[in-house]
């Protein structure tokens, strides 16, 4: 960015107006290696004046006055530097960008007796009084974190020092002076076309640099690089926030704009920290402890979200687009749960599957770990939000040389994500359906759900029918009378009052019906799928119990039973163990029954049928329609009252079993969300 139109002196006294061309230098500066910081020799003979910073961020501005930091307090570890100091270059790098009341510069140490000379640094003018806050602050926060100074100077922008002086105006001036860290923020690297191979090159990864995150591989393909990359990226980040939350600090300005990575030293540095804030208002000891603790779990967990965004943005770069990370962001802020972030985001990005985007796919990899990570930083729940070191111990975050005990949460994530894949791929041949009933039947075994209750608060909402281990009736060897595609078909569970566990269960069956031709029946399907569309709704009541499911064991000959408590039993097909299929289970003893939330149908489903032009006029093809709609369509979904009992629920998935012992795996829709 060019400077024109400013007259330079000595020092800022007669510096008034800033006149900023618009061309950003974009080109890669490699800055000098960063000398230690010494004690400047005219260090002790400079008075110190009065202004106090508080850690409550509260000070007493003395307009006229120097407003430097107590001199004799930070002698060892910050410089007062005079403009003179310094030689102004031409340029100012793109990833600099200031902010309000922020006028920024690039210099090179030119004082031959300073231990930073010919060190490029960044003055940063701070013009207006929340500036001058956070550059003050900046440097108090420097002689906190000064006896771990080797993290400090590796996780943050180096405060070296600053210039205080008066105006001929009579008014403060303050400039903050502190390392430069390349020429690009983490967010203006991320825009690049190439992004990836340019970091890499940047950073030198090889072998014994991505050690770091527990890989011994280097290259392959982009997505194993960008993934290699982003857990290099995040792991450095959460070591920089980690270690100021165990200096009792909270970042609270965690942005990409605000993260540089330096070539030197290949770290990341999470910015100046003149925005940093206290765990805690007055002595952690004192009387307020409770206040003091809610208040730093608070800190912390806003920090995360913002480490969440991050590296939502990092993986999907989708989401640098403003109007589709405003989408994800109000999704969020509405409350809903973030675990369910993978049906939202495939709906917006337009996109049936990850296939083909390399961000879904690497959130998708290691049984959607990516997924897990990104919803416990996003975690609606504050106290429900992960922090720093357990996010490093992630699977996601661990590369294949680091051996990860997963904890029954991420073990439960990862069968649940694994059947949603499965069932995404359209591909039912024996191996695929005998896998996705394993995978339900280890989920129910797992179900940390299974009481009533939970029941009444998860259940209700908008589920999206993913499979059924019944019976499938495709279209490929069939000719149908009238040629019907399934769309979404979704289960809307909604209770009808607070006082009883009465629910009502709406099955909603889009579909589209191909006309205008009559095919003959050894003709293949058009390519143009366009025909009338039309939806079939069948409403139902039933009240929510609490009961059991029993299993048999494989020698058992007996006629297998469904028991839903003792008042009521369905007769069912044998639930049986086998020895071979159950080998590699979590579990040292199969149980012999698991509880479950028994389904009491108590009114008659009612049936409706809406089509469109010109079929909605023709009674037999309406009639031709419906048989082959409930030909495609599980049973349970057109006759409600076949569902007995629901087996797994959380906040994503679903799995409700019919009276023939089938199940039915439901996720949960976003799709009003998404239209509004």
């Amino acid at each position: 960015m060019a400077l024109c139109g400013i007259g330079l002196s000595p020092s800022f006294e007669s510096f008034e107006a800033v006149c900023v061309g618009g061309n950003f230098s974009t080109r890669l500066i490699r800055p000098s290696v960063m000398r230690a910081v010494g004690k400047y020799s005219d260090w002790k003979r400079r008075p110190g004046l009065g202004v106090r910073c508080s850690s409550s961020l509260k000070f007493e501005e003395n307009v006229g006055r120097d407003l430097a930091v107590p001199v004799e307090e930070e002698s060892g570890h910050v410089m007062k530097f005079k403009m003179s100091d310094f030689k102004v270059l031409d340029r100012v790098s793109v990833g600099l960008g200031g902010r309000a009341g922020e006028v920024v510069y690039e210099a090179i140490v030119s004082d031959a007796n300073s231990p930073l000379y010919s060190t490029q640094v960044v003055l940063r003018r701070l013009t207006s009084v929340r500036a001058q806050r956070r550059g003050r602050r900046a440097i108090e926060v420097l002689k906190k974190l000064v006896r771990r100074r080797l993290l400090y100077h590796s996780y943050s922008m180096q405060v070296h020092g600053y210039i205080s002086s008066a105006t001929s105006s009579g008014r403060g001036s303050f400039t903050l002076v502190h390392g430069y860290h390349g020429s690009f923020s983490l967010r203006h690297w991320l825009q690049q076309s190439d992004w990836l191979p340019t970091l890499e090159a940047t950073l030198a990864l090889d072998k014994e640099s991505v050690r770091r995150v527990g890989d011994d591989t280097v290259g392959g393909p982009a997505v194993s690089r960008q993934l290699r990359m982003i857990r290099l990226l995040m792991r450095d980040l959460l070591i920089g926030v980690n270690y100021l939350h165990s200096h009792g600090l909270a970042h609270t300005e965690l942005r990409l704009e605000n993260v540089h990575i330096s070539p030197v030293d290949r770290h990341i540095k999470v910015g100046i920290l003149g925005n940093t804030a206290d765990f805690y208002e007055n002595s952690p000891n004192g009387g307020t402890m409770d206040a003091n603790m809610d208040r730093r779990q608070m800190m912390i967990a806003f920090d995360m979200r913002c480490l969440g965004f991050m590296m939502a943005k990092m993986v999907l770069q989708e989401l640098m687009d403003p109007s589709i990370f405003s989408k994800f962001k109000s999704f969020l802020t509405k409350g809903n749960d973030p675990s369910c972030l993978r049906e939202f985001l495939l709906q917006i990005l337009q996109r049936n599957s990850s296939s083909g985007n390399a961000g879904l796919q690497i959130l998708d990899r290691n049984w959607g770990a990516g997924w897990h990570l990104l919803s416990l930083l996003l975690a609606t729940k504050p106290s429900k939000r992960v922090s720093c070191l357990d996010a490093l111990t992630h699977p996601f975050l661990c590369g294949p040389r680091w051996r990860v005990v997963p904890s029954i949460d991420i073990i439960r994530w990862g069968l649940g994500s694994t059947a949603l894949r499965i069932s995404e791929e359209y591909i039912y041949g024996r191996p695929q359906r005998s896998r996705l009933s394993h995978f339900i039947e280890l989920m129910e075994m797992l179900n940390p759900h299974s009481r009533p209750k939970n029941w009444l608060e998860l259940l209700p909402g908008k589920w999206r029918l993913l499979y059924s281990t019944g019976r499938h009736i495709g279209l490929t060897f069939r000719q149908p009378l009238e040629r019907v595609l399934i769309g979404n078909v979704h289960l809307t569970v909604s209770r009808v009052s607070k006082l009883n566990t009465s629910l009502s269960f709406t099955s909603d069956i889009g579909f589209r019906v191909m006309i205008g031709q009559n095919w003959p029946h050894d003709q293949n399907w058009p390519h143009d799928k366009t025909g009338v569309d039309g939806k079939l709704q069948v409403d139902s009541i039933f009240k929510l119990k609490a009961g059991r499911r029993l299993y048999l064991k494989e020698e058992e000959n007996t006629t297998g039973m469904l028991s839903l408590g003792s008042s009521n039993t369905h007769d069912a097909s044998p639930q049986k163990l086998s020895g071979r299929k159950w080998r590699k289970a979590p579990f040292k003893e199969f149980p012999s029954s698991l509880p479950v939330a028994k389904l009491v149908s108590s009114e008659i489903d009612n049936i409706t049928m809406s089509l469109g032009h010109p079929l909605s006029s023709n009674v037999d093809s309406a009639r031709n329609v419906l048989q082959e709609v409930r030909t495609q369509v599980p049973t349970e979904m057109f006759d409600l009252s076949k569902l007995v009992c629901g087996t797994y629920v959380d906040s994503r998935l679903l799995v409700i079993r019919g009276v023939n012992g089938s199940a039915l795996l439901f996720t949960r829709s976003w799709f009003d969300e998404i239209c509004k």
